[in-house]
Parts: C-alpha cells; sequence; structure tokens
C-alpha cells in the first residue's frame, strides 16, 4: 500500500512539472504583441494550466497522507482536465487549418486575404466594437515605424520579409498600385477600385491600413502561427499528461486491492 502511494506521489509531482509548460504557452501568448490585443486564447490556457497544477498538488497531498477520498477526487478531477484539454488542442487546430498569405508580382512578402480564414477566427475581427479596441491596441504599438527605420529604399522593402501583421496593417495592397516613398507612406494609387483596402488606405500614421481587411488578415495570419505553435506544446503536454494519469490509475487500483489484501487477511488471522 506505502509503495502504491508513492508512485501516486511521485506521478503526481511529474503531473505539477507537466502543467508548467501549459502555464508557460499562456504567458508567451501574453506577451506576443497581436495575442495582448486580440485576448482570446492566452487567459483560457494559463487558467487550465493552474487548473492542472492544483489538481495535481492535490493529488501529491492524497498519495503522500494518505487521504482516500482526496485521490479519488484528484483521478476525477484529471480526467475532466485532460479531457478539456484535448478538445481545446483540436479546437486550436481546427480553427487554424484555414489561411495562408499570397504571393504578389515583385514581392517577397506574402499578402493575405480575411475570407481565407476560419469563420470562427473572422467573426473575431469582423465586429465593429471588436475591432476597434484590437486597432486601437495594434495602433499603438510600433511595428510600422520599425519598417521606416530599417526599409529606406523600395527595392530593399519590396524584398524584405516583413511579418502578415506589417504586411496587412502598415501598407496598402500591392493591387492597388501605390507608388512607394517609404514602407508607411504611399501615393498615386493606379487602381483604387482593385480592392475596398484601396480605399481605405492612408498616409496618417495613426490610421495606414488599420481599417483594412488585409490587416485583420494580417492578424488572423500571426495568430495562426502562433496558436499553431502553442498547440503543439499542448498536444505533446497532453500525450504526457494521459501516459501519468494512466499509470496513476493503475497505481490506485494496485494500492486498493493491496488495502482490501491486507483486511482480508486480518480478518482471516
Amino acid at each position: 500500500m506505502a509503495l502504491s502511494n508513492n508512485v501516486i506521489a511521485a506521478i503526481n509531482f511529474v503531473a505539477m512539472l507537466l502543467s508548467i509548460p501549459i502555464i508557460g504557452a499562456g504567458i508567451w501568448l501574453a506577451t506576443e504583441p497581436d495575442n495582448s490585443c486580440v485576448k482570446i486564447l492566452q487567459w483560457p490556457v494559463i487558467i487550465l494550466g493552474i487548473l492542472f497544477l492544483v489538481v495535481a498538488i492535490a493529488g501529491f497531498v492524497g498519495a503522500f497522507w494518505r487521504i482516500p477520498w482526496l485521490l479519488v477526487s484528484y483521478l476525477i478531477a484529471m480526467l475532466i482536465l485532460i479531457v478539456l484539454l484535448a478538445c481545446l488542442v483540436v479546437f486550436i487546430y481546427m480553427v487554424t487549418m484555414r489561411g495562408s498569405g499570397h504571393l504578389e508580382p515583385s514581392r517577397s512578402y506574402l499578402e493575405y486575404h480575411l475570407d481565407d480564414y476560419s469563420g470562427w477566427l473572422r467573426r473575431r475581427v469582423r465586429a465593429p466594437f471588436k475591432w476597434d479596441r484590437i486597432r486601437a491596441c495594434l495602433s499603438s504599438t510600433n511595428m510600422c515605424a520599425e519598417l521606416n527605420q530599417s526599409y529606406r529604399m523600395a527595392q530593399d522593402f519590396f524584398n524584405a520579409r516583413i511579418t502578415p501583421l506589417q504586411s496587412g496593417c502598415c501598407k496598402p495592397p500591392t493591387q492597388c498600385g501605390y507608388t512607394f516613398v517609404n514602407p508607411t507612406y504611399w501615393i498615386s494609387p493606379i487602381n483604387n477600385a482593385a480592392d475596398m483596402d484601396c480605399l481605405q488606405w492612408s498616409n496618417d500614421q495613426t490610421q495606414l491600413c488599420f481599417n483594412c481587411d488585409s490587416c485583420k488578415a494580417g492578424l488572423l495570419a500571426n495568430l495562426k502561427k502562433e496558436w499553431r505553435r502553442t498547440d503543439i506544446i499542448l498536444l505533446i503536454t497532453l500525450v504526457a499528461l494521459i501516459s501519468v494519469y494512466l499509470i496513476g490509475c493503475c497505481a490506485f487500483r494496485n494500492a486498493k486491492t493491496e488495502d482490501l489484501f491486507r483486511k482480508y487477511k486480518q480478518g482471516y488471522t
């Protein structure tokens, strides 16, 4: 019985350690400028990681001090959390399946279209009251100003590998035919009818293309890239947690069997 409880305690210590990547993934998302503006995924991930940590501590205490009801509660709660984590992993994968950049002639950077992305993600940025808050947050960053400091000549900018967010928010769409002055200042459009975003472009450095659908698409492209990385971390952690949980269930069952055998032996003697 003592051996099985020690095994369960050790397993719960491992589960405590496994909560760290989940919490860390959420904190990493919160530090990314685009995710900190959107505020969708980071808090569910952080909260789920903290719950794993709390439940694992409860299981450790129950095993170390041999508190059966706490161990049973731990097994039930851990199963629920594993199911929730699995649902989150699948959900992230499903909403990030669609969407990719498009090549434009004589450009090294990609451009992005909002309709390429999943409906769920599009709804997060299409509502005016939601986008007004996100736009204000994005425009307060220095991501566009950095382009002016890095690229002085048109060809240098056209050959640059800029981020999806910079591509969508800091310049007009290529098909509008604007003439380059600097990365955030463009003049003399050739074809304003090519895209509605052509009319949304402004050389006002506080506006730029932050009202464009291309900016929303660039944001979703950035989110997709970061969420996919997070999903890989969560998937690896999920597999490890399932393994730990199954070993814990076996150890708990052995402990109960040993306890019943001990009571039977005492009653027999």
